[in-house]
């Protein structure tokens, strides 16, 4: 299938895909707040700067998008019919970054956890992976030693 815009239209498209902030960072910043938690967000001094990042629990969130970080297997990632030999390179270029990059956080001293972005179409899901791997909320460990 051809590509319906120009190359300098693809080129401009490309181009205002921003890095940082989002729509699933957003979102999955959102639903961290909502739950409670408070966190810092491209945390340097962190390798890979990790979209989201609880320093005081050491753990570091990532969020992928299923097409630049071509996710495996997933219904939203598809390789581009044209130039596929430059979109192959650059999508291994860009997972073997990530892994590179996880390793030194966990390195590091750093626990980590990807969210796909495929994942946030079930947020309720997304949220439980969270609250796993973070565990509770400050202000919940705050309230139940009040409780008791």
């Amino acid at each position: 299938m051809a590509d319906r815009l120009t190359p300098e239209q693809r080129s401009a498209h490309m181009a205002r895909i921003g890095r940082c902030n989002t729509r699933p960072e957003l979102m999955v910043r959102q639903l961290l707040t909502e739950i409670g938690y408070r966190y810092r967000i491209h945390l340097g001094g962190v390798p890979g700067r990790p979209d989201v990042a609880f320093t005081k629990r050491k753990k570091a969130v990532f969020i992928h998008g299923c097409f630049w970080h071509a996710h495996e297997n997933c219904r939203v990632f598809k390789l581009p019919s044209s130039r596929k030999e430059f979109w192959e390179r650059k999508f291994e270029n860009n997972k073997a970054r990530d892994k590179r990059l996880l390793e030194a956080a966990e390195e590091a001293g750093w626990q980590t956890l990807v969210v796909w972005e495929c994942e946030l179409s079930n947020l309720g899901r997304v949220s439980r992976r969270l609250k796993r791997f973070l565990g509770p909320p400050r202000h919940d460990e705050k309230k139940a030693k009040v409780d008791r």
